[in-house]
């Protein structure tokens, strides 16, 4: 992938320089964007994920060639993650707001195995460890959403 491609991908469009928690806020605004634009059709968040994921791997890897392992600017691995835990969730305040703080909760803890997804090699590792952190915040909001349902 070329530099600037890379650039523009895996920051997220340059949210990832933003210098302080660029996770939080590429998460925040993917759960704004899903929010704002209704964007809760199945199909459509399906090739949103899709698409993050196939140009995500080689934006990460291009984005450690240029600052390092893992860096804190690769942003593209927080757009999956919540795309993941958003996946065919009713799309209201509460439930996204409950699902970016779950996201942001399993991203930062990193359970297993979200850690040993860490060690795949260049974006892979760099996108595998907030997908399984999405999976593992929408196992959590499916459990909320089906108490809401059946417990009132």
């Amino acid at each position: 992938m070329p530099r600037p491609l890379a650039i523009v991908v895996g920051t997220c469009f340059g949210v990832g320089l933003i210098p302080v928690i660029p996770a939080t806020w590429t998460s925040l605004l993917v759960a704004a964007l899903l929010l704002a634009f209704h964007a809760g059709s199945v199909p459509l968040q399906s090739t949103l994920l899709a698409a993050t994921l196939v140009l995500g791997v080689p934006a990460c890897s291009a984005l450690e060639r240029i600052y390092g392992h893992d860096p804190k600017q690769a942003t593209v691995d927080e757009v999956a993650g919540m795309l993941i835990t958003l996946l065919a969730v009713p799309l209201d305040w509460i439930n996204v707001g409950a699902a970016f703080v779950l996201f942001r909760a399993f991203d930062v803890l990193k359970l297993p195995p979200a850690r040993q997804a860490e060690r795949l090699p260049a974006g892979w590792g760099v996108m595998a460890d907030d997908v399984i952190a999405g999976i593992q915040a929408r196992i959590v909001v499916g459990m909320m959403l089906w108490a809401r349902t059946h417990l009132g």
